[in-house]
């Protein structure tokens, strides 16, 4: 039998990794929000990978107390997601699959371009995707890596807080509102810049943002978390003295549209 996969979050996303893995042969143990890691850790010591699939706004209090035996077998797939969130708990070298396609309750499974992943246990994520049917590349280095994510990371970021201003799909937005979509995405690079501490490519990163929208132009912009994206580039612009005027603007346009 294959190795065990351990999966922390069974959402949406998380079902179809299952899916996957179960589809190759492995073993797939769920983690709830009720299950004590550290319990299950000692009944599961030696997993094949960890797979957390949790919101961002939770991936933090899960990789603080994750179980020593388990550190070195981590898999991550957030959104919004840089090195310095496994770095800061001493994790050094997780795998990384930099999530682009979509799966919602009571809707068929959405792809949007291919899903990069990246190390050690990069072979079994892979493996998992194409299972189910899911175009995926692997990745020769981290530098690339980051790249994929920060371009994710704008992509997200951009036509979630664009679309608190004009709603609409994502093939909507750069038809009609492009202008925006330029400042939103210039200004969330700032932000990028200041969180991977480094100069960023701009217009390459914003090219890989538009190659996300054409490919799948239906997609609406916002979703369920785009108000928290908003509210947390704004903290993070605040932390780092970024001046973000067209943010700030649509920060006023969504107070004074609740009743």
């Amino acid at each position: 039998m294959k190795a065990p996969i351990v999966l922390i979050g069974i959402g949406e996303l998380g079902g179809e990794f299952a899916r996957g893995f179960l589809r190759c042969g492995h073993p797939v143990y769920p983690i709830t929000r009720q299950t004590a890691l550290f319990d299950a850790a000692d009944q599961i010591p030696t997993p094949g990978l960890v797979l957390i699939t949790v919101q961002e706004s939770e991936l933090d209090g899960i990789l603080k107390d994750l179980p020593k035996s388990w550190r070195d077998k981590v898999g991550l797939v957030q959104n919004e997601l840089l090195p310095r969130h496994w770095q800061q708990h001493g994790i050094d070298n997780p795998t990384v699959a930099v999530v682009w396609f979509e799966k919602k309750p009571g809707m068929a499974l959405t792809n949007i371009l291919y899903t990069p992943v990246y190390g050690p246990h990069a072979d079994e994520l892979i493996h998992a995707l194409e299972a189910i049917d899911i175009p995926t590349r692997l990745l020769e280095d981290e530098p690339q890596l980051v790249y994929q994510l920060l371009r994710k990371s704008l992509y997200i970021m951009t036509v979630n807080i664009c679309g608190l201003s004009c709603g609409g799909t994502v093939g909507e937005l750069w038809m009609r509102h492009r202008g925006l979509v330029r400042e939103v995405a210039l200004e969330a690079i700032g932000i990028l810049e200041w969180l991977s501490g480094q100069e960023l490519p701009a217009e390459k990163l914003i090219a890989g943002m538009v190659e996300g929208i054409e490919d799948c132009p239906d997609r609406k912009c916002l979703g369920r978390s785009a108000r928290f994206r908003l509210d947390r580039a704004l903290h993070y612009a605040k932390e780092a003295g970024l001046e973000t005027p067209r943010l700030d603007d649509i920060y006023r346009q969504v107070k004074q549209a609740k009743p």
